[in-house]
């Protein structure tokens, strides 16, 4: 149970209690929390490293113990900067917090309660001590706890245990060793940029209501435009929710483009369209072509008979999800070209590349074509969700997804209405996603994500040349890697000796799965795997965390030949 108004709770002891090789550094932890953060630090610092290591507040008397209680504030400040009162959350409600009358408060110890917890859960995500994963069964979880939604109000005492709680078993994706997916990583500028954003709780659909966020959209689309060569970052662009929804608005764009009557007769008063992508493309590609009208034939090799067929766009890929492979976007931009067909470059995750002056020659030619989608939050390590579609014809988006709703873009403002930009977007409500991104950006400079970029590719290349050669693991495809995904299959002991026939490839496809059914079961790492065509199961590693380090890499091997020996 919560202890009223400590805000503090414990993961249990299998978590780890701190940076115990180091307790130099864990006192120096504590210091600067303890300088930085007044309360919060002196507490988290407390919780995690024990009473020995939290240092004396400056003028501080000595033996003020935990038990004593806090004299209630008297002053008349709004807001109140006195030190915390003595408030028992299990007699509160949220109707206690403001606007509630007098409420500053209970609302300022409370959201101090609500920091200290998520503060704890942000240090041990990158203590390596720590679990990744705290699994359990969902019929575990389901019964272990009520989740139901009541008629009556839960107390503040119980929705900060509901904050524990989640937290208890949420992936830890910060943890340097979490792999499974492209966006990992715990930026703590990004993170303070959507703590601010949810603050700030406002809409991107005009610049009266989001007169800077706004603005910060309009200078960092150009950014990115001008990363991928577009004259003086010429074009158009929005934050989308994610990058399928990017690759589909440049499906709706380039089928206006082409046939700008869709928009008002629709699909019956255009000719058949026809879309190509390689097979190793997005699912969302598929999505988009099915969710427009277009339908999903539209994979290479795809050989119909083209009467009646109009090719409209072609959908090419710079980093592939699994192989993290890029098309050859020069030669497909010659072809797009002959046949005036749409370029579109999903580059959701190889767009971070254009920050690295090594790697960034790997999407020659993105600058050829008409859209790019860009995903911010993989690569470049943005909190989810920030993602980018990018074109380089400017009005386009309007003219193909404008309806001139009254009550939103009245023509008649005092201001320049170029930027209210709502109407150019399918969703009426729209999240603030850009801040994030613009603040690490200007926390880190094009410098730092590129310094934070090729570490990510040199750790990709230290496992793979670590694994290449080495007993029990076969690489997937020949050659180094483009990207930081290393597909590999580890092959057990048992398997080593037999021939290379249906029965090895029948029990090989079970490893992986087992593999990783372990290692969420203990905790200690988190990989993805597949199958993809041919190829059983196999296990892809990708890199998006700059604090994975060389021992995470290390440790990554030998857990896999720990928990897959016996098998």
């Amino acid at each position: 149970m919560a202890t009223p108004g400590s805000g503090f709770w414990s993961f249990g002891s299998e978590e780890g209690s701190g940076d115990a090789e180091n307790p130099g550094t864990a006192k120096a932890w504590c210091q600067a929390a303890q300088k930085f953060t007044g309360g919060i630090g002196t507490k988290l610092c407390a919780l995690l490293y024990g009473d020995g290591e939290k240092p004396m507040e400056t003028g501080a008397k000595e033996g003020l113990g935990s038990a004593e209680k806090t004299p209630a504030c008297t002053c008349n400040n709004k807001p109140c900067s006195c030190q915390k009162a003595d408030i028992n959350y299990a007699f509160l409600h949220s109707t206690d917090l403001l606007p509630a009358c007098n409420g500053e408060i209970t609302t300022l110890s409370f959201l101090q309660d609500v920091m200290d917890i998520l503060l704890q859960y942000v240090v041990k995500s990158f203590d390596r001590s720590t679990k990744v994963i705290d699994f359990h069964y969902p019929n575990e979880l389901l019964q272990e706890y009520n989740w139901e939604l009541a008629d009556q109000p839960q107390t503040l005492e119980e929705i900060l245990l509901n904050c524990r709680t989640t937290l208890k078993y949420a992936i830890k994706t910060g943890h340097p060793r979490y792999f499974n997916q492209l966006s990992t990583g715990l930026d703590m500028v990004g993170l303070a940029a959507d703590w601010l954003t949810s603050t700030a709780n406002t809409n991107m659909f005009t610049y009266e209501i989001a007169p800077v966020f706004v603005l910060l959209e309009y200078v960092t689309l150009r950014k990115m435009r001008e990363m991928i060569g577009w004259p003086g970052g010429c074009g158009d662009g929005i934050f989308s929710p994610g990058g399928a929804i990017s690759n589909m608005y440049a499906m709706l764009i380039a089928r206006f483009k082409m046939f700008p009557e869709v928009k008002e007769k629709g699909m019956a008063a255009i000719p058949r369209l026809l879309a190509f992508t390689s097979e190793h493309s997005h699912f969302s590609v598929k999505k988009g072509a099915a969710a427009l009208g277009i339908g999903t034939d539209i994979q290479i090799p795809y050989t119909p008979p083209y009467n009646g067929f109009v090719p409209f766009l072609v959908s090419a890929t710079a980093g592939t999800t699994v192989y993290g492979a890029f098309d050859p976007l020069l030669a497909i931009a010659d072809i797009c070209k002959k046949y005036k067909i749409w370029m579109h470059v999903d580059a959701a995750w190889g767009g971070g590349l254009l920050m690295s002056r090594k790697h960034k020659w790997k999407l020659n030619g993105v600058e050829r074509a008409n859209s790019v989608t860009w995903n911010p939050h993989k690569m470049m390590g943005v909190p989810l969700q920030c993602s980018a579609l990018l074109i380089r014809e400017e009005g386009l988006m309007q003219s193909c997804n404008q309806m001139h709703a009254s009550y939103l873009f009245q023509q008649d403002k005092h201001y320049d209405l170029s930027y209210d930009t709502g109407d150019k977007a399918l969703q009426c409500g729209r999240h603030v996603d850009v801040f994030k991104l613009w603040l690490m950006w200007r926390a880190k400079g094009t410098t730092g994500f590129e310094a934070q970029i090729d570490k990510c590719l040199e750790l990709a290349e230290y496992l793979y040349n670590k694994i290449k050669n080495r007993e029990g693991y076969e690489m997937v495809f020949d050659g180094k890697p483009q990207h930081t995904n290393v597909c590999f299959w580890y092959v057990p002991p048992s398997l080593r000796s037999m021939e290379d026939n249906e029965e090895r490839m029948n029990r090989l496809l079970k490893v992986a799965p087992v593999i990783k059914a372990r290692m969420m079961e203990y905790g200690t790492t988190m990989v993805s795997y597949q199958p993809l065509g041919d190829k059983v199961n196999f296990f892809r590693m990708v890199i998006s965390n700059p604090a994975a380090s060389h021992q995470d890499i290390d440790f990554l091997t030998e857990e896999i030949e720990r928990l897959g020996q016996d098998l």
